[in-house]
């Protein structure tokens, strides 16, 4: 577990965080620019000192004010990727590697050179000089630093800021094999939805300097907090599921959500693996009845438990759909009227198979 509670002043503002996450997992920090991610971050890895408060990690105090507590950066096992790779220039890429094998403590090591090397894909990289290596490949090479010096948490200070898409897209499939291969927990700033999606176990929710909400993605992405960040375009729900049945030949799959079965158009993915979907708020269409003769092959029976007001005329429907995931969907005001919406009402949702946006992860991994 990262226990935490910690208070620091700046000029102009102030971090009042507290935090419980699971380890191991991996924990996003979400939220706009300048609201403390990277500060929160730097005072877990004892580069920032708290004005007052206490980081522990695993049962190990490594920052109490009180009784003055403060284990030195090199001792707290904590390994640390910046946006810029920050490897040293004058040194080759296995050097740099090395660098972080001197770093690690004596004993038993739970991640060795072959194995970063396989996992990150590093070993056509290994004569090169930082300058020889596009945006991708340092990161991925500052990676590999970072876990061979036998970290307890990994932490990630947006890693994909200062790549282009095509970079981004070749380092976050080494990022998820990383989550899913080793139980190293990890703790990652992100203003990123994508990267979130993809990579986050659980999402702490950062403001103004606060954490405001704290928990799995499929619970923060229905939280209004939530949508006033990520904006009115991508509002939707977040639900993990399981594929209980594949259609190679037609790349579809049927994977359980709630009491459900969504049809959704996905490749290379095999029954039993866990999936996560996004649904958007704006390709849900509610009916009131069961529906038939329609093209649309997806429709979770659920009900209504909220009505809020959205963007502009809009309602934003938020439906039960069982076994504790719940969809959004957003109307006009009139079509509530016309329809009758109200909570407790039974509706069923429908889903087009090419609106749902879905991501596969191993068996277990979003636990």
């Amino acid at each position: 577990m990262l226990r935490l509670s910690v208070l620091k002043r700046f000029q102009g503002f102030k971090l009042v965080a507290e935090l419980e996450a699971p380890t191991p997992g991996v924990v996003a920090l979400f939220g706009r620019s300048g609201c403390g991610k990277t500060t929160l971050v730097n005072i877990i890895s004892g580069l920032l000192q708290p004005d007052q408060g206490r980081v522990e990690l695993d049962g190990i105090t490594l920052t109490d004010t009180q009784w003055r507590i403060r284990v030195p950066v090199e001792r707290r096992r904590i390994g640390y990727v910046f946006q810029d790779s920050r490897l040293f220039p004058h040194l080759g890429v296995l050097a740099n590697l090395r660098y972080g094998e001197r770093r690690a403590p004596k004993g038993g090591r739970a991640v060795g050179l072959d194995s970063v090397l396989a996992l990150l894909g590093l070993e056509p990289l290994l004569e090169r000089r930082p300058h020889q290596l596009s945006g991708g490949e340092r990161q991925r090479v500052a990676l590999g630093r970072a876990l061979l010096s036998q970290p307890r948490l990994l932490l990630l200070d947006e890693p994909l800021a200062a790549l282009d898409t095509a970079r981004r897209e070749e380092v976050l499939p080494y990022l998820e094999t990383l989550r899913d291969k080793l139980s190293i927990p990890m703790v990652f700033v992100s203003h990123q939805l994508e990267e979130v999606l993809r990579l986050a176990t659980h999402v702490a929710l950062m403001e103004a300097g606060h954490i405001i909400a704290f928990g799995s993605l499929s619970d923060i992405s229905l939280r209004p907090e939530f949508r006033a960040i990520v904006g009115p375009e991508v509002v939707g729900a977040v639900i993990d599921g399981t594929v209980i049945q594949v259609d190679a030949d037609g790349g579809m799959a049927d994977v359980q959500l709630g009491r459900g079965i969504l049809h959704i158009s996905v490749q290379d993915v095999r029954v039993g693996a866990r999936m996560r979907i996004q649904l958007l708020a704006r390709d849900i269409i509610l009916a009131t009845e069961s529906p038939r003769g329609l093209s649309v092959r997806n429709a979770l029976e659920g009900v209504i438990t909220e009505l809020s007001a959205d963007v502009g005329q809009a309602i934003l429907v938020k439906v039960d759909i069982g076994a504790g995931a719940a969809v959004l969907a957003r109307v006009t005001r009139s079509a509530m009227e016309a329809l009758g919406l109200h909570v407790s009402m039974a509706v069923w949702v429908l889903v087009k198979a090419v609106s749902a946006r879905g991501h596969t992860y191993p068996a277990g991994a979003l636990t």
